[in-house]
């Protein structure tokens, strides 16, 4: 599969040209194969790429600008989508290629087990032990919280004492 990079050789736009440049540097430092398509020269690359963006990713003047990626046919995105894509760590899925073994995106997927008997995609699992720990670390939270009200609560009680000879409640802190 080669990912296809629409671009305009020739633009007056540095913003065009300054994310052309992220897109094409961060696919050549990945070493991901890749094609630049000049939609400047050749008219048919640019009738092309008008055509094969999808409508409710076009502007609202109909003409999506440089950079568009594709895979082969398939389309990937615009320069807003790589760069998200980008930051989370999807860039591979983004493009529709597998990531490399070691790949930080590589062991997210790995660590995604298949989803079993219609649980949630991206559960947590974990071992019988874990979730008695889990349970355990809960009750003991719940008591400390119940405790901590209790003393705050008897804490602003005046004793006998105290109500009969007009005193305030001592608050311990």
């Amino acid at each position: 599969m080669v990912i296809k990079v629409f671009v305009a050789t020739s633009s007056g736009s540095t913003a065009i040209k300054k994310k052309q440049q992220e897109v094409v540097g961060f696919l050549e430092a990945n070493k991901i194969d890749f094609k630049e398509m000049d939609i400047a020269c050749d008219e048919d690359n640019r009738k092309w790429m008008r055509e094969n963006v999808p409508g409710e990713k076009k502007p609202q003047n109909g003409i999506p600008l440089p950079p568009q990626i594709f895979n082969e046919e398939q389309y990937c995105g615009d320069f807003d989508s790589f760069f998200c894509a980008k930051e989370e760590n999807f860039i591979y899925s983004f493009l529709g290629l597998a990531p490399p073994p070691g790949s930080s995106e590589g062991r997210m997927t790995e660590e995604i087990p298949d989803v079993p008997n219609g649980e949630v995609s991206g559960e947590e699992h974990k071992t019988e032990e874990e979730t008695e720990k889990s349970e355990v670390t809960e009750e003991n939270e719940s008591h400390a919280e119940d405790s901590t009200e209790a003393e705050a609560d008897s804490a602003e009680v005046k004793t006998e004492e105290q109500q009969e000879q007009g005193e305030e409640p001592v608050t311990e802190v």
